[in-house]
């Protein structure tokens, strides 16, 4: 497994990990309006990059805002264009609730953990 640290800043912090083909994007703080740049263009540059099975862990993240579910449904929806998946681990309550609201909790595949997650893409 290795460990690059994508983006940083006040608010939010995104390392991916790569566990055989699988990147694991670590996301810890707030997804919102101030940050989700950064997000969508880890999100992208892993793909245009080759890496089409993607896993966001979002154990380390209390909220996010609609601008954060949107560059989670491009990923999602650029993901599966390329023949891979993007997968969602660790929500907590906050952000779970807010997946539900909006129904993309039965669109986007959700793990308990990215261990979870990334061994369901290895079954694949």
């Amino acid at each position: 497994m290795t460990s690059d640290e994508a983006f940083a800043d006040e608010q939010l912090s995104l390392h991916v990990d790569h566990v055989g083909d699988v990147a694991v994007v670590v996301a810890r703080g707030e997804i919102d309006l101030a940050t989700v740049g950064g997000f969508r263009t880890v999100l992208n540059d892993l793909m245009v990059d080759g890496h089409v099975d993607v896993v966001v862990d979002l154990s380390d993240v209390p909220f996010v805002d609609s601008s954060a579910l949107g560059a989670l449904v491009a990923a999602h929806r650029r993901a599966r264009g390329l023949g891979g998946a993007l997968s969602v681990a660790g929500i907590q309550a906050p952000v779970a609730r807010i997946l539900e609201l909006t129904g993309l909790d039965r669109v986007l595949a959700s793990y308990p953990t990215a261990r979870d997650a990334v061994g369901r893409v290895d079954q694949g």
